[in-house]
């Protein structure tokens, strides 16, 4: 789509005739992880800088909310509107290395092109591993607070392996 605007400039500061125009000329993918997954990688990345439990930081997302929580553990629905936009492809981690060839092969990219080495699949049994350690630091309590603060995630991609749907 040509380009009327500054790369940062985001899709809310146009009107609804330009939005429809820009996203219809698009390929639209969403990039999709388990929300608990997500919080243990938010975790991950705060340990650094904070000395604190799984079970003091989840209360900390919990006690924030969803509108004043970090970037990092929001949950998806709120960052990507998947009711609003029409994505074209929806890619789970975990499976990105068989459904990306799927996706250049469906943009029409050339066949020859040079992908990044994925580990996703590999990466996973650390994270099914990590996960259920993490999740047994949590009171019953915090995980039925987990479940309704990522139901939209859970209801709206199929995370049939999330310890948050159970």
């Amino acid at each position: 789509y040509p380009r009327q605007h500054a790369p940062q400039t985001q899709l809310s500061k146009f009107n609804q005739t330009m939005i429809k125009a820009m996203m219809g000329s698009y390929i639209k993918v969403l990039f999709v992880r388990d929300p608990f997954q997500r919080l243990i990688s938010a975790y991950m990345q705060s340990v650094g800088s904070h000395r604190h439990s799984f079970s003091t930081f989840v209360q900390d997302v919990l006690d924030r909310g969803q509108h004043n929580v970090k970037l990092e553990a929001k949950p998806l629905v709120s960052l990507c509107h998947p009711c609003l936009i029409q994505y074209d492809y929806v890619m789970m981690f975990g499976f990105l290395r068989q459904e990306l060839g799927h996706l250049i092969h469906r943009a029409g990219l050339p066949k020859g092109i040079h992908l990044p080495e994925l580990r996703d699949s590999e990466v996973q049994w650390t994270y099914e591993w990590l996960s259920e350690q993490l999740f047994s630091e949590l009171s019953l309590k915090q995980k039925k607070q987990l479940s309704h603060f990522y139901r939209e995630d859970l209801s709206a991609f199929q995370f049939s392996h999330s310890l948050l749907s159970g």
